[in-house]
């Protein structure tokens, strides 16, 4: 602990060090009464920003847990900022994304952040609960840079700065629960399996479920697992054995993908429902494939990217003639959001003439009605709530546009209305 405490005071030093010499070599430029810098048009500026840039962070995974969602979050944003830029920018300058990838590795997601931190105005994205409620404390004490995580943890809200799109995992996991509950015939004195990561994003979720059973009467049946774990063959069978009737799943892809194909070769043939990020269409094309057609449900904080919008089908067409070879998930759909809340915060900040990080968080407060396009509207006005509590409820089908299909449109559970996150 002290040695982390000790790297984290060298660290705040050199950064110190840092941004005194940044600022020196800034001097020639008008100063404000407060010490920022004002720049072209009256704009008043800090850190990540020039009177021609706006410097924008990704903190991404390509090659761990999420790789799949990763890249396609990360390439949606590119493109949102290749159309910006084209179009002109925003408040006379061009947004640059530096994209660091950590491949789900917190020693390298930290690193990553404390690299970027004094080179960029925020981020649009940070996949990783875990990471970012490491990053937390920083963030709120002395960084407040703004953060859109891909990420939905209760513990990321109550900041100002880091501010979650959509449900978080416990309201999102009461919507599933209420799913199988209406939909798939659960019903009172039934087991409910449910397997979840260790740490922010699985225990989140575990509330959640632990919330709707003790509201309908069901029993939760747990199973914890890493991250690493990829055979779920061990939890089906505890499952089994437990006689459960449903399960949520909230991990990664692959874990789904396992379990549902194990369940399904082992004759447990019960609902599967997960969490928004426990799917990628390229399972489709592995053996679970047919499995996940049958059995598998997720949630998700939008519509899927095949929507019958206007926004979907731009946004697939534009995506499709950038990254013809590349599949598309809801990475996408994800990531465009989070880029489409973050411009609007910059042209909202841009009005009020303030590109400083407190003057984009300020302006990112005033957005309460902001639709992306997606079905859902997102308030962004009390940090203390998620920007939305609706769910969709998407089932995996190849033979659609992203391979998945609305089977519930965007609702709120009874019991997700009454629940504090």
């Amino acid at each position: 602990m002290n040695h982390s405490r000790q790297a984290v005071r060298g660290l705040a030093a050199a950064l110190a060090a840092l941004v005194a010499l940044t600022a020196a070599g800034c001097s020639s430029k008008a100063k404000t009464g407060d010490g920022k810098q004002t720049g072209a048009g009256g704009v008043k500026t800090g850190q990540g920003v020039t009177d021609k840039t706006i410097a924008l962070g990704a903190l991404t995974d390509m090659t761990g847990v999420y790789a799949t969602l990763g890249k396609s979050v990360t390439q949606a944003q590119q493109l949102y900022v290749k159309q910006v830029n084209a179009a002109g920018g925003i408040c006379g300058r061009q947004l640059e994304l530096t994209v660091r990838d950590h491949g789900y590795d917190p020693q390298k997601a930290l690193a990553a952040y404390t690299e970027l931190e004094p080179k960029v105005v925020g981020y649009t994205q940070f996949i990783g609960s875990p990471f970012v409620a490491a990053v937390k404390p920083k963030v709120d004490g002395k960084d407040k840079g703004l953060v859109l995580p891909q990420a939905w943890s209760a513990s990321l809200l109550g900041s100002p700065y880091i501010r979650v799109l959509g449900a978080t995992y416990d309201v999102e996991t009461i919507n599933a629960v209420d799913f199988l509950l209406k939909d798939k015939g659960l019903k009172s004195g039934d087991k409910l399996g449910h397997v979840y990561f260790e740490g922010d994003y699985g225990e989140n979720a575990l509330k959640g479920s632990k919330f709707a059973a003790g509201k309908a009467g069901l029993t939760v049946v747990e199973q914890k697992i890493k991250p690493t774990d990829n055979d779920m063959s061990a939890q089906v069978s505890a499952l089994k054995q437990a006689g459960v009737k449903a399960i949520v799943i909230s991990a990664g892809p692959r874990q789904a993908a396992s379990l549902v194909g194990v369940a399904a070769a082992t004759g447990l043939k019960v609902p599967v429902v997960g969490n928004n990020s426990a799917f990628a269409p390229q399972l489709l094309g592995t053996q679970a494939g047919p499995a996940l057609e049958k059995m598998y449900w997720f949630a998700s904080p939008s519509l899927p990217i095949g929507a019958d919008t206007p926004t979907a089908k731009k946004l697939v067409a534009d995506y499709q003639a950038a990254y013809p070879g590349d599949s598309l998930d809801n990475g996408i759909v994800a990531g465009w959001t989070a880029a489409g809340v973050f411009g609007e915060a910059l042209k909202k900040a841009c009005a009020d003439k303030d590109l400083t990080r407190e003057g984009i968080d300020k302006a990112l407060l005033s957005l309460k009605a902001h639709d992306a396009g997606f079905g859902m509207t997102h308030d962004l006005g009390d940090p203390k709530a998620p920007s939305s509590r609706e769910s969709v409820i998407i089932q995996p089908d190849k033979s659609v546009p992203g391979g998945m299909r609305t089977v519930r449109q965007p609702f709120v559970a009874e019991a997700a209305k009454s629940y504090t996150p």
